[in-house]
Formats: C-alpha cells, structure tokens, sequence
C-alpha cells in the first residue's frame, strides 16, 4: 500500500546521514560501511521500517539494511532513524529489481520479505517478490546457508509463493497459515501491517526458504 507523496521527501532521502545514495559503488565491500564483518540482513520493501529497526536494536551484532522504493515510506524510517543511537542499520532508496547490481555474489546473510506487494494481476506475477524470477536475484547475493524469510496476511500471494519457491530450485524449510498461533510465532517480530491485520482477526502467513 503507498502512502502520498511527502513534499521534500526525496531530498530529505538523499541528503540523510543514514541513506545510501549510490549502494553499487558498495557491492562486495559493504562491510566497509559498518566497519565490522558482521552478518548483513537485508528486508525488501521494508516500508516505515519498524520491522528492521526493532531488530537492529535487539541484534547489535548483526547489520541491516532495508530496502525501499517509496520515498513516501522511507522519508518515515529515516526520521524514527534519527531517534535511535545504534550503528548497525542503514537505507537504501531503490527497486528490489536491480539488488543484484547492490550486492555481491554469497553477500548477503538472510532476507526478509515482508507483506510484499500481491501485484495481483496474472500479467504482473513477475514482479512478486517471491517470484521464481526474484529468487534467482536472491540466488546470486544470498550466502549457501543463507534463508529467506517470508510473511504476508494475503492468502492468494502465499498459495502463489508455495508454489514457485521450489520451482526455483528452494526448499521450503517450514511454513505455516497461522504464524500467531504456531510455534514459528517464537520470537516474532511484528511489522506495522502485521499488528493491524492480525487485529482485524486475518491470520499471517509465514515461510523459510533455503536452497
């Protein structure tokens, strides 16, 4: 969902301390913008950004990266960012679709896709982020034990997802219809979509991928 346009967003975007406006000049070295050889976790379409951030306060050990195109959303992060004095957590403002050109080849720790766009006409499933295509992307950056996380209240992406993971060539490790009611529910950390749709009584949908 897109909120409106923020006037002054995407100059705010560009010029805040916490934004990485040219990511590919970092690709294979993003150690170097941490300063540590920390595992990286990155979150694709990580709107406002409390998801990732309430990690990266609790894993000080761990770096974060989220991954958004609105500036609507991101100017939203940015300015929680502002508040929290941890050194482990940055942004990026771009399109999932160009991450291989970001991120070096076993670069990547883990992933987290969370209430990603449905894109819920047929012509458009190409855009899922839980595509076949997508997964060849995460393929090419994530480590060999690396996973990808996956959570929605969408039921028709999350059929869509069980469906395409392994016919990328991943494992579907665990799954369940009702993440808030099953034992994956240990140590959840909620995102803004998932505190308002559970509220509503929808159930959230959750998987991990490995290859």
């Amino acid at each position: 969902m897109r909120l409106r346009n923020v006037k002054g967003s995407r100059e705010a975007i560009a010029s805040s301390e916490f934004t990485i406006n040219d990511p590919e000049q970092y690709k294979g070295k993003w150690n170097t913008v941490f300063g540590n050889d920390n595992p990286i976790y990155i979150e694709v379409g990580m709107g406002k950004g409390r998801f990732i951030t309430d990690l990266a306060i609790a894993n000080p050990d761990i770096n974060y990266i989220g991954i958004e195109k609105y500036s609507s959303v991101l100017i939203r992060a940015i300015e929680k960012r502002k508040e929290i004095d941890i050194q482990n957590l940055v942004f990026i403002r771009m399109d999932a679709e160009n991450i291989c050109d970001v991120f070096a080849e076993e670069e990547i720790a883990k992933i987290y896709l969370n209430f990603s766009d449905p894109w819920p006409k047929d012509r458009h499933a190409k855009r899922r982020l839980t595509s076949k295509e997508f997964f060849a992307r995460y393929n090419n950056i994530l480590k060999n034990d690396g996973v990808v996380e996956f959570k929605t209240d969408n039921r028709p992406l999350f059929d869509f997802s069980l469906e395409q993971i392994p016919e990328a060539g991943w494992e579907i490790i665990a799954h369940t219809f009702d993440l808030h009611h099953s034992d994956m529910n240990e140590g959840n950390v909620m995102t803004e979509y998932e505190e308002k749709f559970s509220s509503m009584g929808n159930p959230i949908h959750k998987l991990i991928a490995k290859r």
